[in-house]
């Protein structure tokens, strides 16, 4: 593989800040020998070839970094899939309707700590320094045209439009089914699942909405034309950040009212989330014990993470913006073109269209590709059944991980398979904490992973490797680089002087 294969400049950027931090990034990666040799001896099928070492489903944020990091330390025999169009991987221009990231824009991101490789270089590099002491959070679309760009620059082999659709273990490996790709499946040796927020389990829709008529509600994630809601009603449940940023847009298309239902008696002011984003929880947290790892995310989600004061005044600029609180839903009401949310306290509000920014599932019983197996996947509530008025079903549902984000058996020896699937997305949260979902740890995650994919592929194959250092035979010294002081010739004449 090539050390980086950028595409040829544009003309316009021949002199670019741009143009001169990639031939930077080209210095660098060099001056760190990227990438090594490949280290990890070859495997073959006896039908089907050569076995990838790795596949990594999803070239998104966290897709992308792992790969970097695997490249780094001499992974070079994996594959990445992609079920999206190129530039729109992830949720950056589907599903996420912020303004800006809620991330400060700061953060070093997926660049594995290489200073070239950050938003702010790649942003400084364009704007100049004015320009990014003006910049104030990161417009989402432009941190996706970044990522492009970092998979460009890179020189990444993402496979767009593969999705993939089961998991079989087979003869040793994994076989992937996939659609999209010139062949039916891929054999590979690990499969890493850097599939997002939504990547095990989808999302997590309100009972209330199961019987209406998709005309009337969707979720925050569902494509949603919001031009068409100029002069309708919108009620969006849930008061999290993509509720927010789903009211705000459409109010911003013109729609003539958006109410906000929570649950809460308030908006939270405190987002705990941001205690535990310190580098101790990063490396800290996965070696804490279970009963340490279940008080701690217990605590943190019963809080939820409020959004962000930018988000909140997106939304209540707009006089036609209202906010309800302690609004428990009792049922949703289909009146043909119209729904009516009822409360439990007997509060009625039509409306046009309802949005539930309900969040994320986590629940490897409903994602497809590993429905065959899901049921010999160890959950938290397996390994650490929560006492008595500590329960919560949703953290119950997560699944166990071990340390290099791979999946662990229920039953010893049922399945397994299952230590060669690792699960770097947000399921990862409960067992190994926060560093393959969000921006501010991914690049330690990143590393983490890659460095444990590095570690089970060369204990997997120790054999093999042993075999290769007793066959070793390459020459350091030929025999003429010295001579010995005690052979026959010189101790004679040694001898011969001294008498």
């Amino acid at each position: 593989m090539s050390i980086v294969n950028l595409q040829p400049r544009r003309p316009d950027a021949q002199e670019s800040g741009l143009g001169l931090l990639e031939d930077r990034i080209r210095e660098e990666l060099a001056y760190i020998n990227y990438p090594p040799k490949n280290w990890v001896p070859e495997t073959v099928h006896p039908v089907h070839g050569k076995v990838s070492d790795v596949v990594i489903v999803g070239a998104g944020m966290c897709g992308l970094a792992a790969a970097f990091a695997m490249r780094q330390i001499g992974l070079l025999n994996f594959r990445m899939l992609d079920g999206k169009a190129r530039g729109t991987e992830g949720p950056w221009i589907d599903y996420a309707r912020m303004e800006t990231l809620r991330s400060e824009k700061t953060l070093i991101g997926p660049s594995l700590r290489m200073a070239s490789l950050t938003f702010r270089a790649w942003y400084t590099a364009q704007h100049g320094v004015a320009g990014w002491e003006a910049l104030g959070r990161i417009p989402r679309p432009l941190w996706m045209d970044y990522l492009t760009w970092y998979r460009t620059v890179l020189d990444l082999p993402v496979e767009n439009g593969v999705r993939l659709t089961r998991i079989e273990p087979f003869e040793g490996v994994l076989k992937l089914h996939v659609e999209g790709a010139a062949q039916p499946f891929i054999l590979t040796r690990k499969l890493v699942l850097a599939t997002g927020r939504n990547g095990l389990g989808g999302v997590r829709t309100p009972d209330v909405v199961a019987g209406l008529p998709r005309h009337l509600w969707a979720h925050s994630v569902d494509p949603v034309d919001f031009t068409r809601l100029a002069g309708k009603r919108v009620v969006v449940v849930g008061a999290s950040a993509s509720a927010m940023d789903n009211a705000a847009t459409a109010l911003e298309n013109g729609a003539s009212e958006a109410r906000i239902l929570a649950r809460r008696p308030k908006m939270l002011g405190i987002n705990k989330m941001r205690a535990v984003g310190v580098d101790g929880f990063t490396y800290g947290y996965p070696a804490l014990s279970p009963e340490w790892q279940w008080k701690i995310k217990r605590y943190t989600e019963s809080y939820r993470s409020p959004a962000p004061r930018p988000s909140v005044l997106r939304v209540s600029r707009h006089p036609n913006a209202y906010f309800h609180f302690s609004f428990h839903i009792e049922r949703i009401e289909d009146h043909g073109d119209t729904a009516v949310v009822v409360a439990k306290d007997g509060r009625r509000i039509a409306a046009d269209l309802v949005i539930t920014a309900t969040g994320f599932d986590v629940d490897v019983t409903r994602q497809a590709e590993i429905a065959d197996f899901a049921e010999h996947i160890a959950l938290w509530r397996d390994r650490l059944p929560p006492a008595i008025g500590d329960e919560d079903e949703e953290l119950e549902r997560y699944p166990f991980l071990g340390p290099s984000f791979e999946f662990l058996e229920k039953t010893p020896g049922a399945a397994p398979f299952l230590k060669d699937i690792h699960c770097f997305n947000h399921g990862a949260t409960m067992s190994l904490g926060r560093v393959s979902s969000d921006i501010p740890q991914v690049s330690d995650g990143a590393i983490w992973l890659a460095h444990q994919l590095a570690s089970t592929l060369f204990v997997s194959d120790v054999e093999r490797h042993w075999q290769a250092i007793l066959a070793y035979e390459d020459k350091e010294l030929y025999g003429d680089e010295y001579r010995d002081a005690d052979a026959a010739d010189d101790l004679q004449g040694s001898i011969g002087a001294s008498t």
